[in-house]
């Protein structure tokens, strides 16, 4: 088969499109013909081989990334019920990578894909949108919140813009450059904003006359976060879903105990309790199928994955990075 190896840990051209053996189905497996591949913007870290704890242990070289796919089952492994054969499935947790035309993952992994769901979809949803439901568990938003949501046109922000706008809280996008601005507008959100340009706090508090942001769900980082938490009123929550920007924030303690900010980092909970996964992604399913959330897909060709990495680095994509054999 073809897929796409790491034989060094480095910069994006470092991924290289080429001949890998085919993976065998083991007990309890299946194997999956590749149909999409989601991307994750940790895998840009852990290319780089930067340890962190935001991240997964760094895998031992050369190496496959990618833990989502999307496709046929074309082979079982000893042991499985040969009635998944032909079946359309996704996974959150193949071997090798889903970077690949061929892949394996437990049968107990497998979600069939909802009728009406494409496979894109389906891949866009098992982990990104899995993460998003968990993170929302987390944030416990109502509809007397005033939102706030960072790196609202990425993968996970377009979905949480999208909750927060169907349960009829104040939803204020945040993200960076017009067309990214353009697509929170699409979102339902009451107002969209481009954190790159200078005062956009100020259009924030204009916009609300005098009301105060309840809940920042923050997925970027750095200057933008510390911004972001300005605008916090007392008693209001601030909750870390990522970290886009791959800079550092960390609001100060006094400030917090002083205006009773609550401060939860709902990404690292979700790391922590891996357990629930597998019903974080069912329901994520189910939401796409019924149209209550709807991802945005950016496709790349499987033999350009290094180009899809340096485009999620410099920030140019919107939504959902997905390769496609």
């Amino acid at each position: 088969m073809r897929a796409v190896v790491l034989h060094e840990f480095g910069p994006a051209e470092n991924l290289t499109y080429e001949t890998w053996p085919d993976p065998v189905a083991g007990p309890g497996q299946a194997r999956i013909a590749v149909r999409a591949a989601g991307v994750h913007f940790v895998e840009t870290v852990m290319r780089r081989g930067d340890a962190s704890d935001m991240a997964p242990p760094l895998p031992e070289l050369p190496s496959v990334f990618g833990g989502e796919v999307a496709g046929v089952v074309d082979a079982v492994g000893p042991g499985v019920d040969p009635a998944w054969l032909g079946r359309s499935v996704v996974a959150s947790r193949s071997e090798p990578g889903g970077y690949a035309e061929l892949s394996v993952a437990a049968v107990d992994a497998l979600h069939e894909v909802p009728d009406g769901l494409g496979y894109e979809s389906a891949v866009s949803m098992v982990m990104t949108g899995a993460t998003a439901m968990g993170l929302l568990d987390v944030a416990q938003l109502t509809s007397d919140d005033v939102v706030l949501v960072t790196s609202a046109a990425g993968g996970i922000g377009r979905l949480v813009v999208q909750y927060a706008a169907e349960i009829g809280a104040v939803v204020i996008g945040a993200a960076g450059g017009p067309d990214k601005v353009e697509a929170v507008w699409e979102l339902g959100a009451d107002l969209a904003v481009d954190y790159n340009e200078p005062g956009w706090t100020d259009l924030v508090r204009e916009r609300l006359d005098g009301r105060s942001v309840s809940v920042v769900l923050d997925g970027v980082g750095g200057e933008k976060s510390a911004a972001a938490f300005g605008l916090i009123g007392d008693g209001g929550r601030y909750v870390v879903i990522g970290w886009s920007s791959q800079e550092g924030f960390e609001p100060d303690a006094d400030v917090v105990e002083e205006r009773g900010i609550s401060v939860t980092n709902a990404l690292l909970r979700l790391i922590e309790h891996p357990e629930d996964g597998p019903e974080h992604e069912r329901r994520a399913l189910e939401a796409a199928a019924k149209g209550e959330l709807v991802p945005a897909v950016q496709t790349f060709p499987l033999a350009e994955a290094a180009a899809a990495h340096a485009a999620m680095e410099r920030r140019e994509t919107t939504g959902k990075v997905v390769l496609v054999p």
